[in-house]
């Protein structure tokens, strides 16, 4: 079995006396696809913070690598090979999409490595490299996504954390960003998505949690959870 890079135990976390986060377990090992389920309000988001150090939490722990990372900011994290996509996508707007992802690299200093991997993302996303020059406040909402999430890969992450990437895209792009979801897993990098379109995000996983008012409710295989009758009814409408 695969080491596990990413362990949550009984993390509670509060909002201003509201437990957004009852105590959850979960865990995600190399090599894996996770998808994070549930409603709006189900306490997805405020579990993506606490793990990636933008919100502190009250009781568990959260380790990366063995270690735990309680307390350690963000900037810590993406050195150690943690990196998130944050729901809103959070682009520089007022910078153009090739020093969007030169700050995406901001950890490194191999130039030669940073140059070779913006032609990369530009592989992946095409889009991107036709509008390498232009201001990225400028750009649809898709290709912000688009943008978000290779500027997260070139910080090199070993596990990539998406929150919500679907959110207020059209469908073809939706169709696009899940195809690039799951070509990123597919070259190695452990991804944890968090995800409201239920079916689509479970079709990709490996493995599936779904949360309900701050508490893992369910877990299994994405395909498992896909034709449960439980699921299928709270979150697929069938």
């Amino acid at each position: 079995m695969a080491n596990t890079l990413l362990k949550v135990s009984g993390l509670k976390v509060a909002y201003g006396g509201i437990k957004a986060v009852k105590g959850i377990d979960l865990e995600v090992r190399e090599g894996e696809l996770i998808s994070l389920i549930g409603s709006n309000g189900a306490g997805k988001t405020t579990t993506m913070k606490a793990v990636t150090g933008s919100l502190a939490f009250e009781a568990g722990d959260i380790e990366y690598m063995g270690k735990s990372i309680k307390g350690k900011g963000a900037w810590d994290l993406v050195k150690q090979g943690l990196a998130m996509v944050p729901e809103g996508r959070g682009v520089f707007t007022r910078m153009t999409i090739t020093e969007n992802l030169q700050m995406g690299a901001y950890i490194r200093t191999d130039k030669v490595g940073i140059a070779n991997d913006i032609e990369r993302m530009f592989g992946i996303f095409p889009r991107l490299r036709e509008r390498k020059d232009q201001l990225a406040g400028t750009m649809s909402g898709g290709e912000q996504q688009m943008l978000a999430m290779a500027r997260a890969l070139m910080s090199q992450p070993k596990v990539l954390l998406l929150d919500e990437p679907s959110m207020g895209l059209s469908p073809i792009m939706v169709d696009k960003i899940f195809e690039v979801v799951r070509d990123v897993s597919a070259q190695g990098v452990t991804v944890l998505l968090v995800e409201q379109n239920a079916q689509r995000a479970l079709q990709i996983a490996d493995r599936g949690y779904v949360m309900d008012s701050g508490l893992i409710t369910m877990t299994g295989l994405g395909k498992e959870l896909l034709t449960d009758p439980k699921v299928r009814e709270a979150y697929l409408g069938h």
